[in-house]
C-alpha cells in the first residue's frame, strides 16, 4: 500500500477570499461539489467573518445550506462570534485561525497572541460545557499563521513556534496547522519547525499550509512530507492568498501537489483530470487564468 497523504482543499475559502471577484453563495456551493467530484474528502468550504472585511466570504450560511451532507466541510472562524455562527450551520469542523505574532494577530483579528490563546481557550471551555450528546459539536482544529515569517513583525523563531504549539496542544486541540501565510519559508526551515512542533505537541496531528509567493511552495510541501506530515492544505488552481498580508499571493495548487505526490507513488484519492477541469472552471468564474502549472500544461502521461 502506498502512503496516503490527505490534501485538505481550501480553494472555496482561502482561495476565493483574496480574489477581486465576489461569487454568489450558489456558485461557491457548486465549487465545493465540483471539488468533491474530483475526490476532495475534506474541504474548507466557508469562513464566518464579517462581510465588511472579507466580502468574498459573505453568505457562509447560504453556502452550507445549499450543500448536501456526506463529506467533511470546514468553517474557518477568527473569534467566538464566528464560532457561534458556525454552530448554527452544518459544518463538520471548525478551524480557528490564529497567529504566531502579535503584529499579524492585531491586524487580522484585533487580538495579540495571548488574547488569541485565551479566545481559543474560551471556545474549548464552551465546548466542554455544551449541552447535548457527545459529538453534537463539530470537530475543532487550529491554524497558526505566519509560522515562517510575519509581514509586520519579521522573522519568527523556532522557539516562538514551539511555545505556541505547546500552548495550543495543552488546550486539547487535536490538529494544529502550521501556515506560511506570506510564502517566505524554505524546505530546511520547514524541517526544523515541523520537528519542533512535533516535540511540543507529540499527540497532535500536524497539518501544513503553504503559499507559493516566492516559488517555494511545492519544495516546502515535499520537505513536510519527508518530515512525516500526512496532511497538507492546497487550493485548486493555486488561487487565493490573505487579504491582511501585504504582497501574499496564492496557495500551492491542489493539482500540482497531487501530480507531484502521485508521480512519486503516494496516494491522494483525487482524480487529476477532473481536478484540472475544476481549476480551469474556477478560473473562468473569477475571470482570470490560474497560476497553477497543471491548469496550463495538463498532466502527464496524457490519459485523455
Amino acid at each position: 500500500m502506498s502512503r496516503f497523504i490527505q490534501i485538505v482543499e481550501v480553494g472555496p475559502r482561502d482561495g476565493l477570499q483574496n480574489e477581486k471577484a465576489v461569487l454568489e453563495p450558489a456558485v461557491r456551493a457548486d465549487f465545493v461539489q465540483r471539488l468533491e467530484a474530483a475526490g476532495a474528502k475534506r474541504i474548507e468550504a466557508v469562513s464566518f467573518v464579517h462581510p465588511k472585511y472579507v466580502p468574498q466570504m459573505a453568505g457562509a450560511e447560504e453556502v452550507m445550506a445549499a450543500l448536501p451532507r456526506g463529506r467533511s466541510r470546514i468553517g474557518l472562524v477568527l473569534n467566538g462570534k464566528g464560532y457561534d455562527r458556525a454552530l448554527g450551520t452544518a459544518v463538520d469542523e471548525v478551524n480557528v485561525a490564529m497567529s504566531a505574532t502579535d503584529g499579524f494577530g492585531l491586524k487580522n483579528q484585533g487580538l495579540s497572541v495571548d488574547q488569541q490563546v485565551q479566545m481559543l481557550s474560551d471556545i474549548v471551555a464552551g465546548r466542554a460545557n455544551a449541552d447535548g450528546a457527545p459529538g453534537a459539536t463539530p470537530k475543532l482544529s487550529a491554524t497558526l499563521s505566519c509560522i515562517w515569517g510575519c509581514p509586520f513583525d519579521g522573522e519568527v523563531s523556532v522557539q516562538q513556534v514551539s511555545d505556541l504549539v505547546a500552548r495550543i496542544a495543552a488546550l486539547g486541540v487535536e490538529e494544529i496547522a502550521l501556515a506560511d501565510t506570506i510564502g517566505v519559508g524554505d524546505p530546511w526551515s520547514v524541517t526544523k519547525k515541523v520537528e519542533a512542533a512535533r516535540k511540543a505537541a507529540p499527540d497532535a496531528t500536524l497539518r501544513l499550509h503553504f503559499h507559493d509567493t516566492r516559488n517555494t511552495g511545492l519544495a516546502n510541501a515535499y520537505a513536510g512530507v519527508e518530515a512525516g506530515v500526512d496532511v497538507l492544505d492546497a487550493s485548486v488552481g493555486g488561487i487565493g492568498g490573505c487579504p491582511f498580508a501585504p504582497g501574499a499571493t496564492g496557495n500551492i495548487a491542489t493539482e500540482d501537489l497531487v501530480y507531484m505526490l502521485e508521480r512519486a507513488g503516494y496516494s491522494t484519492g483525487y482524480d487529476l483530470d477532473t481536478l484540472i477541469e475544476t481549476a480551469r472552471w474556477i478560473g473562468a468564474q473569477i475571470g482570470k487564468p490560474n497560476p497553477s502549472a497543471l491548469s496550463r500544461a495538463g498532466g502527464w502521461p496524457n490519459r485523455r
